[in-house]
């Protein structure tokens, strides 16, 4: 199940889209340098709202690339960083990760998935009818949300494109992702 970073995006400023970048740092329990979201405690405007001192679980967003690609099939122009993701990867299928899985990025960095992202009403101002394209229902009828992971970053270091990804799976039982 291991994989590769196909490319990664930072915004200091809270902005829905990220532009890449050549590389980006990840700091130890803070996430990506130069972000808008770095910090020990949450930085998401609506979550600061309701309770600033709460632990920051979404230092780092990441998506998968093969959602890029099924969203292009339907007719949406997505491409990495668009999404407001930090990393983007191909070959790790991070939505069926369980929580507590470790990705080691690169040579140093890795990152504690902590959750599911949430798809909010900005998807849908950056493409009309995006979030309902990132939304599913399984055949119980339960809410699929596919607009990727959260993590937090428990070793720092440098993450690039073309950098490997190996998972590490956390002990059993595994807990599936709920939203963070």
């Amino acid at each position: 199940m291991d994989g590769a970073v196909t490319a990664v995006s930072r915004s200091s400023m809270h902005t829905f889209t990220k532009p890449n970048q050549e590389s980006i740092q990840l700091l130890t329990g803070l996430g990506v340098e130069g972000d808008a979201h770095l910090g020990e405690t949450v930085k998401h405007r609506s979550r600061v709202a309701r309770d600033p001192g709460q632990p920051n679980l979404r230092q780092v967003h990441l998506i998968h690339a093969e959602l890029h690609d099924e969203l292009r099939v339907v007719g949406f122009a997505v491409s990495a960083g668009q999404m407001g993701e930090n990393i983007t990867t191909r070959g790790v299928d991070l939505l069926r990760l369980p929580t507590g899985t470790r990705l080691h990025l690169g040579d140093t960095a890795v990152v504690e998935v902590t959750g599911l992202r949430n798809p909010c009403v900005q998807l849908d101002r950056f493409q009309p009818g995006l979030m309902a394209a990132v939304l599913g229902r399984d055949e119980h009828g339960t809410l699929i949300r596919r607009a990727g992971i959260m993590a937090i970053v428990l070793a720092g270091g440098e993450v690039r494109p073309g950098d490997p990804i190996t998972v590490e799976l956390p002990r059993e039982p595994h807990r599936s992702l709920e939203l963070v």
